[in-house]
């Protein structure tokens, strides 16, 4: 009996233990992505030698894989609980509750924090293969929301395509939630089931964006399209791998380039980043741009900028350079980058308060509106792997449209 307490007391202790650093390996991981975790930062958080981590866990990668896999069972299990829920709106409603109540739990020191999910791009195999099957499991059990009667007519496509969004706006949160105090959670969740259930589309609107062709979005001839060839294939091996797997050898190669000429364009990978982000950020303002100077009303022009970015995600000019990649930034660099985004978002949120005061806007709230549709556009990049068969033209109906007029709308 006394061996069988003991050894229940040592295993109790091993596990508090772990659980401390992960939860100081998290917070580093959210603040500086896998490129600024380290075995000995997670060590002087936890006051250990980084022998004692390295008892836990042999490797950074080991780490950075047993918090982002923690932070997806986390999610799973709010899933599993809400998808219990007799009706698609029900479960829906308990998902972001109960998300939302656990952000509270960690705001006040009641829940261990939550990783970024997307930093599983960066881990290197085995682990990346891992943790992408949990996220499996979690992007399974969260499709079940849709597993119902009276939405048969969706296609197994189009319930992936909206799963991946209201999964996209859980990952985005903490970009915005921030901002708000926890008290202040449970408006925000009526806020989002608002936009997500009913859109932002008055009633009797249709969708049916005027198009922007996509070269309109892109820099001009020479040298400028020379530099955004070069941009667009370091954003999509940042995007498919994260900073962390996309070398400049790897970034080279992907051109056909010398490691010498790579730094001739640049001075340092951050300074790539961050050109990388300058690009997109300029692609979007264009877009917006654009949709402004066509004729009708806000939603026409909301809906023809919405449908034109996702459209570029997809096309031969794209994608987007995901948000994920901010925290591999120095701290300096992505306040400035998430200033840009900001703005980019703000636009958005002025053409939603505009559209809402003309009468062709639901009375929405405009800042978690435009915060929403951001993080569905972003995650537009990801909607070839997601849904195999969509084509550039159709994904802004695939994936966009449900959002402005309503996940559960044909």
């Amino acid at each position: 009996m006394a061996q069988r307490s003991a050894a229940a007391k040592c295993t109790h202790r091993f596990e508090r233990k772990r659980e401390a650093i992960l939860d100081a390996a998290t917070e580093i991981l959210n603040r500086k992505g896998i490129r600024g975790l380290t075995l000995g930062a997670t060590a002087t958080a936890v006051d250990l030698s980084t022998t004692s981590v390295t008892y836990y866990f042999k490797r950074k990668d080991d780490l950075a894989a047993a918090c982002i896999t923690r932070g997806i069972d986390t999610l799973h299990d709010l899933a599993d609980l809400a998808v219990r829920a007799a009706t698609p709106q029900e479960r829906l409603h308990g998902f972001l509750t109960r998300y939302l109540d656990t952000l509270r739990q960690i705001a006040i020191g009641a829940h261990p924090p939550l990783p970024i999910i997307t930093e599983l791009r960066a881990l290197s195999s085995p682990r990346r293969e891992e943790v992408q099957q949990a996220y499996g499991r979690l992007f399974r059990k969260a499709r079940q929301i849709f597993d119902h009667p009276d939405l048969m007519w969706m296609s197994r496509g189009r319930r992936t395509a909206r799963t991946r969004m209201i999964l996209e706006h859980v990952f985005w949160g903490g970009a915005w939630l921030s901002k708000f105090d926890p008290e202040d959670y449970p408006r925000i969740r009526d806020r989002m089931m608002d936009i997500l259930v009913n859109g932002v589309a008055v009633e009797g609107a249709t969708w049916t964006p005027a198009p922007i062709t996509m070269d309109k979005l892109v820099a001009g001839t020479g040298s400028e399209r020379a530099r955004e060839t070069f941009l667009l294939a370091a954003t999509r091996l940042i995007n498919r791998r994260g900073y962390r797997g996309a070398s400049v050898d790897k970034i080279s190669a992907e051109l056909n380039v010398t490691k010498g000429s790579f730094y001739h364009h640049n001075d340092a990978k951050d300074d790539l980043v961050v050109d990388c982000f300058e690009r997109s950020f300029e692609v979007m303002r264009r877009a917006q741009r654009l949709a402004m100077e066509l004729p009708g009303d806000q939603w026409d022009k909301i809906s023809a900028c919405a449908a034109a970015l996702a459209e570029f995600q997809l096309s031969d000019y794209g994608p987007l350079l995901r948000t994920n990649a901010l925290t591999a930034l120095p701290e300096q660099m992505r306040k400035v980058m998430l200033d840009h985004s900001n703005r980019v978002s703000d636009r958005f949120g002025s053409m939603f308060a505009d559209g809402i005061a003309e009468g062709s806007i639901r009375p929405v709230d405009p800042f978690i509106a435009s915060q929403m549709l951001t993080a569905t556009l972003n995650a537009c990049a990801d909607m070839g792997y997601s849904v195999i068969d969509v084509r550039p033209k159709a994904v802004a109906s695939v994936f966009v449209r449900p959002l402005l007029m309503g996940v559960f709308e044909k």
